[in-house]
């Protein structure tokens, strides 16, 4: 699977319609950013992550490796660019965001969003991100420490906003778990077109057919979280 570097919406430069209120040099410095991502899972995925060296893909993209450096730590992190937005769109939702009611619910609110957030051209990137992860196995590992990593992050943020330890308080962890394994399960859903109101539409996303987009991404996360109560009462006959 492979998939094309694509501009995305907005004008020829690839400029989309939000990043017109920022200044030239930041607008610069978005595009150079999402063609060094675009142009990186294409070759990642047409020739392998491994077989493709820096010096290919800044040549690509006409930029120095410098300015790469400025913009990501490694192969790893281009890699895996959509998954990091959204860890660190999540983390700074619950950073932003007013903690009312039963902290699940929040949890809940925040990550959809943080994903509603991200913009119509991130749901693309996610697809072919995860393709990629699961051919490779070392972004396999690298992706399975990043949701341990935000894990921390978001009890942290929990433990700040309550004023609970929770090395004392188990349910923060246990909280922050929850939250992580009902994304997981309805990424997978949302992945495969699965969900409770049967399979989802495929809609053409680049040349990646995706399933439904972040709106059907949305609701297979609203699905998993519903489904945390009954999962815990469930028992055999």
């Amino acid at each position: 699977m492979a998939t094309p570097t694509t501009v995305t919406p907005g004008d020829a430069s690839g400029a989309v319609p939000g990043d017109r209120a920022l200044p030239l040099r930041e607008r610069k410095k978005l595009r150079t950013r999402r063609a060094l991502v675009d142009t990186a899972l294409r070759l990642f995925l047409e020739k392998g992550f491994h077989e493709t060296t820096l010096d290919e893909l800044v040549e690509e993209v006409e930029v120095s490796k410098r300015t790469f450096f400025r913009m990501f730590q490694s192969k790893e992190d281009v890699a895996m660019a959509a998954e990091l937005e959204l860890w660190d769109a999540y983390v700074a939702e619950v950073a932003a965001s007013e903690l009312h009611g039963p902290v699940l619910d929040f949890l809940r609110r925040t990550l959809v969003a943080a994903i509603a957030g991200l913009g119509e051209d991130w749901d693309r990137r996610f697809l072919a991100t995860r393709g990629l992860i699961a051919r490779t196995p070392a972004l396999w590992d690298q992706s399975l420490l990043h949701s341990v990593t935000v894990q921390s992050r978001l009890v942290a943020k929990l433990e700040t906003k309550l004023g609970v330890d929770s090395r004392q308080d188990v349910r923060l962890r246990l909280l922050g778990e929850l939250s992580l394994a009902a994304w997981r399960c309805a990424a997978k859903n949302w992945i495969s077109g699965r969900g409770y109101g049967g399979p989802s539409p495929r809609e053409k996303l680049g040349r990646w057919k995706g399933p439904g987009g972040s709106k059907v991404l949305i609701r297979r996360v609203n699905e998993a979280f519903d489904a945390i109560s009954d999962s815990l009462t469930l028992a055999a006959p």
